[in-house]
């Protein structure tokens, strides 16, 4: 019972803290806002012009060709010579028809005989590079006959509604990290914890409370950083709002976590702010907040899934832009929740009370 009346009184003492903070309480607010709200107009009359195209090879080493593909492919179709057109290695089919579906890719092309493509029967991309398949064709061995086109339906997601995801789980990112790790450090400069060392109050319990007091505050700032974004651009929530809750919870304890380690042994600000600086920007670029993975070199790409704000991200924008359930994402559930497990083990081991 005593433990428990320690940690409320903590929890209080941390919440009323923030809240008279009005400055960074606004700024946790408006910034995303204003983010979602200038991308809006940047992208409102502006198209894309690049292409994406899957090219699954039948018996061709698909990792060679992203580095020869113009010796390798342009021999069956002059196609693969065209400018402006990325095209990324594949290896499963039915993961580049889900691709095209969801117009993460403009085409997916199967060498084989004769060659089959796959486009979006809703993208305007699509149809401008079977036009161009088609007419820039050879007389090879490869591609005698027509090539065979199959379609797929699916819905065009627009680039804010892309983009919101991100930068929600980028706003929740920075509060976290400096949020619970620059806080913990302030206090343990200023011997706020020295003195908490010299009641009964447990090391436990303190960092319960402000695990808790951040995860609290996060939530009811995304809740309504997300009205305003719902506002703003018409944001259309296909999947449930029950199961975005539940991931930017758990990424958000994931990020909490990971703030923990950095302020379990810091004595200064200046360090703190950059080591959480040293991780968060990294995560900001390699976690797809501004644009896709798919493209990306491979050893970029295996980076990018140590991250917690990948799976953070790639979890709401299947569950707000797919319709996906938790069981879809469950992979990226069972990674943060992995990652919150570890980072909550290693802050509680190497936290100290004081400075030395």
């Amino acid at each position: 019972m005593h433990r428990f009346k320690r940690f409320l009184a903590v929890l209080h003492a941390r919440n009323v803290e923030f809240i008279r903070d009005r400055t960074a309480l606004s700024w946790n607010i408006i910034l995303p806002i204003l983010l979602v709200a200038g991308f809006a107009f940047l992208f409102s009359k502006q198209a894309n012009n690049s292409y994406k195209v899957v090219v699954i090879g039948d018996g061709l080493d698909v990792k060679e060709y992203t580095l020869q593909h113009t010796k390798l492919l342009s021999k069956s179709n002059k196609f693969f010579l065209t400018k402006y057109v990325k095209f990324i290695p594949g290896d499963k089919l039915e993961a580049g028809i889900d691709k095209v579906r969801r117009h993460k890719v403009d085409m997916l092309i199967k060498l084989d005989t004769p060659v089959k493509y796959w486009i979006n029967a809703s993208s305007k991309k699509g149809y401008v590079l079977e036009k161009i398949l088609l007419l820039s064709q050879s007389t090879g061995v490869e591609i005698s006959n027509p090539p065979s086109r199959e379609m797929v339906k699916g819905k065009e997601i627009n680039e804010i509604d892309w983009l919101i995801p991100g930068i929600l789980a980028m706003n929740i990112m920075f509060s976290c990290l400096f949020g619970i790790g620059y806080v913990i450090v302030r206090y343990r400069k200023m011997g706020v914890l020295k003195r908490f060392q010299a009641t009964p109050l447990t090391a436990f319990e303190f960092l319960a409370a402000q695990i808790v007091s951040r995860l609290c505050l996060i939530m009811i700032i995304t809740t309504i950083v997300f009205i305003g974004c719902v506002v703003i651009v018409d944001l259309n929530v296909v999947g449930g709002y029950f199961p975005l809750f539940i991931v930017f919870l758990l990424g958000s304890t994931s990020l909490i976590s990971l703030g923990l380690i950095v302020a379990a042994r810091s004595t200064s600000e200046e360090y703190a702010n950059g080591i959480l600086n040293l991780l968060s920007w990294p995560m900001m670029i390699f976690s797809g907040v501004w644009f896709s993975l798919e493209g990306l070199h491979p050893a970029a790409q295996v980076f990018a899934q140590a991250l917690p704000l990948t799976h953070m991200i790639e979890a709401a924008r299947a569950i707000i832009n797919e319709g996906k359930t938790l069981l879809d994402v469950s992979y990226n559930l069972v990674a943060l929740a992995a990652m919150t497990v570890g980072f909550i083990i290693i802050g509680a081991v190497s936290f100290k009370w004081d400075r030395f």
